[in-house]
């Protein structure tokens, strides 16, 4: 508006530029502030549907509003279908009649080095992996499965005790593929022997596979079992007469140690955390 509009204005209305300056304004330039009203706090109890469900494992949260609007998830036997849907952490919530917990999961993936205990605590003053990934999380994690103090490689730690427990069960033929280096040349009939299958004081164990590793040493080989019995790979092989100079799991349902050096840990991605939940 240039300055000839301006006036041109003010006299058509009938007042001065002075009272249509004071009528828009108040307290000098400052506009005029409608009164807030106060606005209740949110209730700490309650959560957000989607990520409810989320925080259960299930899906991302843009995911769960996806099967949230297809039916897939009830409230106390009630299915809601509503955007923004808030529950209170006691109630009874379902995805695909499977009840959720609401406690957020944590899942860590540390590259373990040597000489530490896979274990929460050690009476005898020894360092155990959850020194590794004290910084990692607030959430109190537990190692799933062990590795031998002396094994190297990947170890999984979370609160998912469901996932845990299937992690570790032998019905479910959770994939595990270690690097082995022997003192020795692994021989031909002694590979064939593991192949086909080695009684140990324990029972017969099998393996998955074996194989040798390409441009290496006879001695370096790859072996994978889902076998979770204490120290099973150093008693199959020292049961042969070869010893275990190095031991490092490589691969453990489906997480391999791709850009995770040795010593280092990482929280696992949401499509790897949905990727083991589907794992049967």
């Amino acid at each position: 508006m240039s300055r000839s509009d301006y006036k041109n204005e003010g006299k058509s209305s009938g007042r001065g530029a002075g009272n249509f300056r004071k009528k828009s304004y108040a307290r000098g330039n400052a506009p005029i502030k409608k009164k807030r009203e106060n606005t209740p706090a949110s209730d700490p109890n309650l959560i957000r549907l989607n990520k409810y469900v989320a925080n259960a494992g299930v899906c991302s949260r843009r995911e769960a509003d996806t099967y949230i609007a297809a039916g897939n998830v009830t409230v106390n036997g009630k299915t809601i279908t509503e955007m923004g849907f808030k529950v209170n952490r006691t109630d009874e919530v379902r995805f695909d009649g499977r009840l959720l917990n609401p406690e957020k999961k944590e899942y860590v993936l540390l590259n373990k080095p040597k000489n530490f205990i896979t274990t929460t605590r050690d009476e005898k003053g020894r360092r155990t992996v959850m020194e590794l990934i004290s910084n990692a999380t607030k959430a109190r994690l537990v190692p799933v499965g062990r590795l031998d103090r002396n094994t190297t490689g990947l170890l999984l730690f979370t609160n998912d005790g469901d996932l845990a427990k299937k992690l570790t069960h032998p019905k479910y033929g959770i994939r595990k593929i270690y690097h082995v280096e022997l003192n020795k040349n692994l021989k031909a009939e002694d590979f064939r022997t593991i192949q086909e299958g080695i009684m140990l004081e324990d029972g017969l164990i099998k393996v998955d596979d074996l194989s040798y590793l390409n441009n290496a040493p006879k001695r370096e080989v790859g072996i994978e079992i889902h076998s979770g019995k204490n120290r099973i790979v150093r008693r199959i092989f020292e049961h042969l007469g070869y010893t275990v100079v190095k031991l490092d799991r490589v691969i453990f349902a489906g997480l391999t140690k791709k850009d995770l050096p040795r010593g280092h840990w990482r929280h696992l991605t949401q499509q790897e955390v949905i990727n083991l939940g589907m794992l049967q």
